[in-house]
């Protein structure tokens, strides 16, 4: 027994620790086939500058998965790199004038020591960074190859500028008309620019979703269904009164008798032909907005009677066609039909601009008055005003409307696609660049692959912080043409960075010279088994991820289409009501939580505040309580690490005490080791090991002395310290070599609990939505039907799936399960 406490010297222990797990590779990942992979990734960092409690909260659930997933004997694969391209590090150059490179290679070393110092069991044998040549060229070889496949194009389109990053942005990057990075106000411009043709997977993006709905959260798959946005409709030949044609797409064809204007985009080219000075002052104002906030549904709708008329090909009626900015250009034909009883947003127009409404699907419980109306009617009914169609239920009368038009050869079924093509061209310096050459005598040619990399040069001044562009750089902009062999001309924009994070997690895998990567490698670590990241990226990266997933399957090189076989979107780090930024000043240095208390308390605050999903409230008293937690399980293995017997058995004639002390232990490791596994609730987990811990502290000193306590102990020691391994790594390891083990945690099983320990009076109550399950809990065996729905209902996987959803009915198997039926 030790008469003298140890002190707990985090520094010294965590330091220590590090260095051996470095020393001796233990997170070295190498293929072997006679053992189970398991990829574990969180989404890499953009390296500028310094670390923040989000990424630690990001980097730590990973850490933990890597270490719970080694000690359960499957070969682990946890890589790390640097999402390092893009405006933060162009700007950083033009405010201090330093050339991003130098800026960028600055800030990977400081986050990288502060990972390490973190304790994050990375593979740093596979780091790589964007940046680099060696990476950024096989991003050049994939647009190559995707030009051949004929999924690259350039055109001339209205694009979202950003007049202060002086660059394009994605649809997806327009942020409710703002800047995603900086916040101002987006404006509309004619740019040529170079498209990925994601459009041309959209339907297999959609059926991935089939696959991935087990194991993804259902918000980010409605998101991007959403964002995808497949309709099926009618394509109706309006024309104009002259004859001109004017296709318009619907999804309402049973509403087409109710046409009192058209509406067209302001971008139309019929309208570059009207003269008229008011006009073209309407679509420059329109220009300014983004397509978001013209879509929105909180903006208000503007028009502008544009003269002329189009006729309906059902009626013969000719109604006024209005420019309207809720109308965009890449949406079907960049043109509507217009029913203001039917739809809320006509409704509003038509009332601002007195243009008449006309019923023609009526409530058959509340007949409809238009005189009396306040809103659109939008709800389904029986079609009225509708020629032969009118009697008939509007579902029905869609099918025999578009019937009907494409007997009479006006009208065609069509699918159409919210999601529009990627625009990948920047107007910035720090990017990949297109490798594509402009020769007067040949056009736009690739750069043959043999001359890959396109380097961007790095050596680069921004002189009196201004912007740099690729087109003043001679050395860069003039090349030979590889066809003629004249001068040429360079492209001068650079792609778009998420095409850099779209296939890393590929890379990772293997670090050929050769090839984007070994296809061998790749076939056995592929696909990654857990993605950790924001919900925010679910149709930025995450769709990106999945589109080039996709395509390098079609390709040949990835053997699945899909790259992320399970995905946990953690919440975000808040303080003082925030989310944690520099903007607001609200941020905490990992390094000073780590000076002070160590990274293990880091790392156990950052997991037990609250569930990894959801958003977390910083606290200075919860990382002083972490702290606590860990100096008590320091004391109690110290002070009776000595004693501990690990060679005697167990005996069978334990007193009520030590016999509890071991149920408890071993209910403990269930539950932690169904929390990691089975819930990722590390916070419930820890909590579960507090518990336990305070329990330690309740038996009488004596007890421990004896023979039966010391052997109890052993056991103790052997189950509760590896099993605190995958939270706070280094104490661990500590408490692992002072109870007198010689080899590392790193190369320690995961404990087995012994059943008979766990029983209790309890059963498993399965909770569903629709006969799809969404949860399970431990509920005593005589609970009753009452309580298993209020019990459900309760649940917080259950609220969310039934939020604003009408229940239908409740069935209840007693003891077994809770299905909720919704609509």
């Amino acid at each position: 027994m030790n008469t003298e406490e140890k002190e707990y010297c985090f520094t010294e222990i965590e330091t220590q620790w590090q260095k051996y797990w470095d020393d001796n590779q233990v997170n070295l990942s190498k293929p072997d086939p006679n053992k189970e992979k398991y990829y574990v990734l969180e989404m890499f960092p953009y390296p500028s500058g310094n670390l923040h409690m989000g990424h630690v909260r990001n980097y730590t659930i990973g850490d933990i998965i890597a270490r719970f997933m080694r000690m359960k004997g499957k070969n682990v694969f946890h890589p790390i790199g640097w999402d390092a391209f893009g405006l933060p590090a162009e700007n950083a150059a033009i405010q201090n004038n330093i050339p991003p490179a130098k800026w960028t290679a600055s800030n990977i070393e400081k986050m990288k020591t502060q990972l390490k110092r973190l304790g994050v069991s990375y593979d740093w044998t596979r780091e790589l960074a964007t940046y680099q040549p060696e990476y950024y060229r096989w991003n050049q070889w994939i647009f190559l190859k995707m030009l051949e496949k004929g999924l690259v194009y350039k055109k001339q389109s209205s694009v979202n500028w950003c007049n202060s990053c002086q660059t394009v942005l994605a649809n997806e990057q327009s942020e409710n008309g703002f800047c995603w990075r900086c916040e101002t106000l987006v404006e509309q411009k004619n740019l040529d620019q170079w498209f990925f043709k994601i459009t041309a997977y959209a339907d297999e993006l959609l059926k991935g979703h089939e696959e991935l709905q087990t194991n993804w959260p259902e918000q980010v798959i409605t998101m991007q269904k959403n964002w995808i946005g497949r309709s099926t409709g009618l394509e109706i030949d309006f024309k104009l009164e002259d004859g001109t044609p004017f296709p318009v797409y619907t999804t309402r064809p049973d509403t087409v008798y109710g046409v009192t204007f058209m509406a067209i985009a302001p971008e139309h080219p019929l309208l570059e032909k009207i003269e008229n000075l008011e006009l073209k002052k309407f679509i420059e104002k329109v220009k300014k907005q983004s397509s978001l906030e013209r879509t929105s549904e909180d903006k208000a709708k503007e028009g502008f009677d544009t003269g002329l008329k189009v006729v309906n090909p059902f009626t013969g009626e000719a109604v006024p066609l209005y420019a309207g900015n809720f109308v965009l250009m890449e949406y079907g034909t960049g043109a509507i039909m217009s029913v203001p009883a039917h739809d809320s947003r006509d409704f509003a127009f038509a009332k601002k601009y007195n243009i008449p409404i006309k019923i023609v699907i009526d409530d058959p419980n509340n007949p409809l008055d238009v005189n009396t109306m306040t809103d659109a009617y939008v709800e389904d009914g029986i079609n009225v005003n509708s020629a032969e169609f009118s009697g008939i239920s509007n579902t029905e009368a869609k099918e025999k409307i578009s019937d009907y038009a494409e007997k009479q050869k006006f009208g065609k079924r069509r699918v159409n696609y919210r999601l529009r093509d990627w625009g990948i061209s920047r107007q910035r310096y720090w990017g990949c660049p297109i490798p594509i050459i402009y020769c007067e005598h040949c056009g736009v040619l690739p750069v043959p692959e043999k001359d890959l990399p396109v380097v961007l040069p790095v050596d680069v001044d921004f002189k009196e912080g201004s912007l740099f562009s690729l087109g003043k750089l001679d050395s860069f902009l003039k090349v030979k043409c590889p066809k003629c062999g004249v001068d040429a001309k360079r492209e001068t924009d650079t792609m778009d960075t998420f095409v850099d994070s779209s296939w890393y997690y590929a890379r990772y895998t293997s670090n050929s010279n050769t090839e984007i990567f070994e296809k061998k490698e790749a076939s056995y670590w592929m696909p990654v088994d857990q993605y950790i990241g924001g919900v925010e990226h679910a149709v930025l990266h995450l769709l990106y991820a999945r589109f080039f997933s996709m395509v390098l399957h079609d390709l040949g090189l990835l053997n699945q289409k899909e790259p992320f076989e399970k995905l946990l979107t953690q919440g975000m780090v808040i303080k003082d009501g925030w989310k944690m930024s520099k903007s607001k000043g609200n941020v905490v240095d990992p390094d000073e939580i780590i000076s002070k208390y160590g990274a293990d308390t880091a790392r156990l605050f950052i997991l037990f505040a609250s569930p990894p999903q959801k958003d977390l409230d910083w606290s200075d008293k919860g990382v002083e309580g972490a702290f606590r937690f860990i100096n008590r399980v320091w004391r109690f293995i110290n002070k009776h690490a000595n004693y501990a017997d690990y060679k005697t058995p167990l005996s069978d004639n334990l007193n009520n005490t030590l016999k509890s002390i071991r149920i408890e232990l071993h209910r403990t490791l269930k539950i932690v080791t169904s929390d990691i596994e089975d819930k990722m609730q590390y916070n419930t987990a820890i909590a579960r090991m507090m518990e336990f811990t305070n329990s330690l502290y309740l038996i009488n000193e004596s007890e421990w002395q004896t023979v039966e306590g010391k052997t109890v102990l052993g056991e103790v020691f052997n189950i509760f310290i590896p099993m605190l391994f995958p939270f706070a790594p280094h104490v661990a390891e500590e408490l692992w070599k002072e109870t007198g083990h010689q080899k590392s945690l790193a190369f320690i099983m995961w404990p087995k609990f012994i059943d008979e320990l766990t029983a209790r009076d309890e059963i498993e109550i399965v909770f569903q939505v629709n006969g799809k399950i969404r949860g399970k809990v431990n509920a005593p065996s005589a609970i009753t039907k009452e309580e298993m729905e209020k019990m459900a209902m309760s649940h917080e996987k259950i609220a969310e799936a039934i939020l604003n959803k009408q229940i239908i009915k409740t069935i209840i198997v007693p003891g077994k399960l809770v299905n909720i039926v919704v609509k």
